[in-house]
C-alpha cells in the first residue's frame, strides 16, 4: 500500500506541471505569433520482479515473463510546437506575419548584440535616445528589430514604409529621398533547442556545451525563401479545444491517482485494524 501512494503521489506532482503548461498556453490564446506547448511524460525507473520457474514459460502468455513495478511517470519534456497560426489582417504597415512556420524575426535585446528569436511581427517608431531626430523600429517591448545590417535606423521624416514579400524593405521619405534594408530573418531547423526568453522572445541555450554546430540548428536563408505579409499579423497557434480536451484529460488522471492514494490509506487501516 505504501509502494502505491509513493507512486500516486510520484505522478500528481508530475500532472502539476502539465497542469502549468496548459494554463501558460490558455492564458496566450489571443498573444501574437505564441507557439503551444505540448508535455510528453516517460516512466519512471521499475523494479522486476521474476517470480516465473527456470525457463518456465506460461501457454497464453503474451507479455514478457515477471512482475514490473514502477514508481510513477515524470514529465520528460516539453516539446514547442511551430504550426502556423491564422493570419489577421490589420492594415497597418509595420504588422508582419511570418508565413513559413520555422523562421523568426531577429531582436537585439542588450547593448552587447545579444539576439533573440520571436514570430510577433507587431512592430513600432521609437525615437532614439540620445536626442537626435532620428527613429529605430522597435518591437511591443522597445527591443530593436534586425536587419542584415543591424538595428534599422531612421530619419523621422517619414512618408511611406513598403515591405516586400521576402523581407525587403523600402522607406520614403517626405524630401523625395528613399532608404532601402533586408530584414534579417532566422531559420531555426531545431526548434525543440529553442528556450522560452519572456516577452514572446526565444534564446537558444550555449551549443557548444551541447557540442551541437550552428549549422545544424541555423538554416541557410535566401531572400527568395522568406515568405511575409505586411498589413497582418499571426495569431497563436493555441486551439482552446485541444487544450480543454488536455485539461480534462490531466484532471481524470490526478482523481485517479487521488484515489488511489485514498484506497491505499483505507486498505492500511484496514489492515492495522485486524493486527
Amino acid at each position: 500500500m505504501l509502494r502505491s501512494m509513493i507512486t500516486a503521489t510520484n505522478t500528481m506532482t508530475q500532472l502539476q506541471k502539465q497542469l502549468d503548461t496548459i494554463s501558460h498556453n490558455m492564458a496566450n490564446i489571443n498573444t501574437t505569433g505564441y507557439k503551444r506547448r505540448e508535455t510528453n511524460f516517460q516512466e519512471l525507473l521499475f523494479q522486476q520482479f521474476n517470480n516465473q520457474p527456470i525457463n518456465g514459460k506460461e501457454i497464453g502468455r503474451l507479455t514478457p515473463n515477471g512482475i514490473r513495478q514502477g514508481v510513477g511517470a515524470k514529465l520528460s519534456h516539453t516539446s514547442l510546437l511551430l504550426t502556423q497560426g491564422s493570419i489577421q489582417s490589420t492594415d497597418r504597415a509595420l504588422d508582419l506575419a511570418l508565413t513559413k512556420y520555422n523562421q523568426f524575426f531577429e531582436v537585439q535585446v542588450d547593448g552587447e548584440g545579444t539576439v533573440h528569436y520571436t514570430r510577433d511581427g507587431s512592430f513600432h517608431l521609437s525615437p532614439l535616445a540620445d536626442g537626435t531626430d532620428y527613429v529605430q523600429i522597435v518591437t511591443s517591448e522597445g527591443f530593436p528589430v534586425m536587419s542584415e545590417e543591424g538595428p534599422i535606423i531612421l530619419a523621422d521624416t517619414i512618408s511611406e514604409l513598403q515591405f516586400s514579400d521576402n523581407g525587403e524593405l523600402t522607406v520614403k521619405y517626405q524630401d523625395g529621398t528613399s532608404e532601402n534594408f533586408n530584414l534579417s530573418i532566422a531559420q531555426i531547423n531545431r526548434p525543440q533547442l529553442l528556450q522560452s526568453a519572456g516577452n514572446n522572445k526565444y534564446s537558444l541555450p550555449n551549443l557548444d556545451e551541447l557540442n551541437v554546430n550552428q549549422a545544424d540548428v541555423f538554416g541557410i536563408v535566401e531572400r527568395g525563401d522568406i515568405s511575409i505579409v505586411q498589413g497582418a499579423l499571426e495569431q497563436s497557434n493555441v486551439s482552446l479545444e485541444k487544450e480543454m480536451t488536455e485539461l480534462i484529460n490531466m484532471q481524470r488522471s490526478y482523481q485517479f491517482n487521488g484515489k488511489s492514494i485514498s484506497i491505499a490509506d483505507q486498505m492500511m487501516g484496514l489492515v492495522n485494524g485486524i493486527r
